[in-house]
């Protein structure tokens, strides 16, 4: 397949080019687009041919739901089974367009294989001009996952998405770097108390301003490997790097002594990595050491996770030691995806 691959300025839209994407989606093809949490791989929610696409593509097991975007509620009410509540009126208010995705009893309208054979359709109005253009020209709901090969780091920047998509998909959209860099929250509204499915781009503490602390809770499963997923990212290993990647968790000098160790005894620290802190790097010497930012602001080291991941691949280490972090606010979805990234390889010291 040769894939079409368009630059555009969020700034400054050239709707011409983005039209020809949109008869891309219309036609049943493949679009990647850049949206502010990571980029997505996008076609027709309403189509079975177009959203088979997308699992050709990625690789991605079938029974591992999509998540519908949209531009307006109105769009979004055409998916659902039943009308919309007060309390997602609130959420849809409180956090749309953003990285939040709500879990409804879907129509008919929507295709088994969108929501992996479920009753119920994950949707989200994403928060970047582009990505809103292009389902308004577009006129339909696009169902998108992260546009990486499945298993792999979520691509933040138009280079990691070439990487992986180039000559699988129709066209690329090139822009941006995600904002976010990490993916949508995923709450499950579907019982009295709210159920976080997948931490994201909106934190817990976010959703306990607006649903109160009693309303909302995370999955039990949200730290673990589930056999029937609900959400995207709760059945398989996913954001991996190439090489081993092992947790380190404990007191700060207990992971920097453990880290230290490993790398003083091994015979080839060359090809050790260290996925550290802005105020620890300092103390790791003759590895591959790189930051994804200051413990006081762990939204910028969610944004960077993946694309330090993907630079360890590049480099060709084989074994990369990351500390833990805090898990709370953003905390919380970076050690998310770091855990999933590690398969749940954690040494406590």
């Amino acid at each position: 397949m040769n894939t079409e691959i368009v630059e555009l300025n969020e700034q400054n839209i050239d709707i011409e080019q983005l039209m020809r994407a949109a008869r891309i989606i219309v036609n049943l093809g493949t679009v990647v687009l850049p949206t502010e949490t990571v980029y997505g791989l996008g076609a027709n929610a309403l189509s079975s041919i177009a959203v088979n696409k997308i699992f050709l593509a990625k690789g991605r097991p079938a029974d591992n739901p999509l998540i519908v975007h949209v531009c307006s509620v109105k769009m979004m009410e055409d998916l659902l089974d039943e009308p919309i509540d007060l309390r997602s009126k609130k959420l849809i208010d409180a956090f749309w367009p953003g990285p939040l995705t709500l879990v409804f009893k879907r129509s008919d309208k929507v295709p088994l294989e969108v929501c992996a054979h479920l009753d119920t359709v994950a949707i989200r109005m994403p928060d970047h001009p582009i990505a809103l253009k292009l389902i308004e020209l577009a006129n339909v709901p696009i169902a998108a996952p992260s546009a990486n090969i499945s298993g792999k780091p979520s691509p933040t920047m138009a280079q990691h998405v070439i990487q992986d998509m180039d000559g699988r998909v129709d066209m690329i959209i090139s822009a941006d770097r995600s904002r976010i860099g990490v993916e949508s929250t995923v709450l499950d509204i579907s019982s009295p108390v709210a159920i976080i499915l997948r931490p994201g781009g909106v934190t817990l503490e976010q959703l306990q301003e607006v649903l109160g602390k009693d309303g909302v809770m995370l999955d039990s499963m949200v730290n673990g490997v589930v056999d029937k997923p609900r959400s995207p990212g709760m059945k398989y290993t996913h954001y991996a790097p190439n090489a081993t990647l092992q947790i380190v968790r404990g007191k700060r000098e207990n992971i920097i002594s453990y880290i230290k160790g490993e790398i003083q005894t091994s015979s080839t620290p060359n090809l050790i990595g260290v996925l550290c802190s802005d105020e620890s790097k300092s103390e790791y010497q003759g590895a591959h050491v790189i930051s994804i930012g200051s413990v006081h602001r762990l939204d910028q080291g969610a944004a960077n996770l993946f694309a330090v991941l993907r630079e360890f691949d590049q480099i060709g280490v084989d074994m990369i030691f990351a500390e833990a972090f805090a898990e709370d606010e953003m905390g919380l979805a970076l050690m998310n995806r770091l855990k999933k990234a590690a398969g749940f390889n954690i040494v406590d010291v």
